[in-house]
């Protein structure tokens, strides 16, 4: 989850955002899918209001695609809760924090572990299905599970509907990765931490035999029993020496990723070790993207082994003097913004500060400060129109709307 934990000097941090926020270029290719800008988003374009209070350490907020318009939060003890009509419903649609690692349940100190995702299959409003990722009580090991709703509650899910589709052990207690979306493909793709401790001890980053230091594609719609299937064209299907599920490799712990909707791009959020944060862009059905973890961090030398020429540098990068733990977010694609559209919105944990990246003009990456929110940024979220959400750690829920002229 979040790397590293400080209290952040604003002061010291705004001061050193002119001096030390930088991007690299991207090496790679796709450079037809994204929107062009003519300037940065309008930080005052938009208002941040708080809709919703009183959550236990939330993680992320996302929608069912079923035209409900309600909401689903995803606490890290591992309940969710759904918002309708931006109120909490008194009941959780899941609760399965008897199944979780306690730490995350019973808040003794900070952890990584617990409920850490959740995605709703693209025909749930037909079939009812939907998936979480959460390190169990035993070991810690990370679990993808399916559940279905509830056949006489839509407000309910179904408890002994969970089926385990996925296992993963892990390491170490840390870096766990745990987000989960579907791409325009229709295939389920989950981000795995490269195992924790420090610095990639076991090197899985660079190592294609283990799902740890990825992001996996699967495809869920199998016969029951099954679990997943492999899609035939996984870039590293076929070869002995790889696991065929990854997608993406050579990442640290990808907190959040997320697709643009209007382009099916993957833009992905690596939390950084001890210097740099980063994101990272895969065009739509690219795979097989070295993203360069642990011989890199950012676009800086780490482990001191030899680059290998398919390693994909970040769009972006900041040092620990603006944030210590990078929260990815969206590709604005919602109405009530129109300055925003088509920029890619991310932030970070510890300082709060938000900001955009998007191609300029010319077609270049380019990144800019875009607001500094005050809360602990642990995740964004999107509801069905395509409107940005900000989930505080602290317990609130915020959107992202138009500047009121009363």
């Amino acid at each position: 989850m979040f790397a590293k934990r400080a209290v952040m000097n604003k002061q010291v941090i705004w001061m050193g955002a002119f001096l030390v926020l930088m991007m690299s270029a991207f090496v790679g290719t796709a450079q037809d899918s994204t929107v062009l800008r003519d300037a940065a988003p309008d930080p005052n374009a938009a208002s941040l209001v708080e809709v919703a209070d009183g959550f236990t350490r939330p993680i992320y907020l996302t929608h069912a695609g079923d035209d409900s318009a309600r909401l689903f939060v995803v606490e890290q003890g591992g309940k969710i809760w759904i918002l309708d009509q931006d109120t909490r419903l008194d009941q959780p649609f899941l609760d399965i924090s008897d199944q979780i690692s306690q730490e995350a349940v019973n808040v003794q100190g900070y952890t990584e572990r617990g409920l850490l995702g959740l995605a709703f299959h693209p025909q749930y409003a037909e079939n009812g299905l939907f998936f979480v990722n959460y390190t169990d009580d035993n070991a810690g090991t990370t679990i993808v599970a399916r559940y279905n709703v509830s056949t006489d509650d839509a407000n309910r899910a179904d408890p002994s509907s969970a089926v385990e589709i996925m296992r993963v052990e892990q390491p170490f207690p840390n870096h766990n990765g745990g987000h989960m979306a579907f791409g325009a493909d229709g295939y389920l793709y989950i981000s795995f931490g490269d195992g924790g401790s420090g610095g990639d001890p076991f090197d899985n980053g660079q190592d294609l035999t283990t799902l740890l230091g990825s992001i996996a594609r699967i495809d869920i719609d199998v016969p029951d029993g099954e679990g997943y299937a492999v899609p035939a064209d996984n870039p590293f299907v076929g070869r002995a020496d790889a696991s065929p599920e990854i997608w993406v490799y050579g990442v640290r712990n990808v907190w959040r990723f997320s697709f643009d909707a209007a382009t099916g791009d993957l833009y992905a959020a690596d939390v950084g070790q001890n210097a740099w944060e980063e994101v990272n862009f895969i065009p739509a059905g690219q795979g097989g993207v070295n993203l360069g973890w642990n011989v890199y961090e950012g676009t800086h030398p780490f482990s001191g082994a030899a680059g290998s020429a398919d390693m994909v540098m970040p769009i972006a990068e900041y040092s620990h003097t603006l944030g210590i733990s990078v929260t990815g977010g969206y590709v604005y694609r919602g109405d009530a913004i129109p300055d925003w559209q088509g920029a890619y919105l991310y932030g970070d944990f510890g300082s709060g500060i938000m900001w955009s990246a998007y191609r300029d003009s010319a077609g270049e990456w380019a990144d800019t400060l875009l607001l500094d929110t005050g809360h602990s940024i642990s995740s964004f979220g999107e509801d069905q129109a395509g409107e940005l959400y900000l989930v505080d750690y602290s317990g609130s829920v915020y959107r992202f709307g138009p500047v009121s002229n009363s």
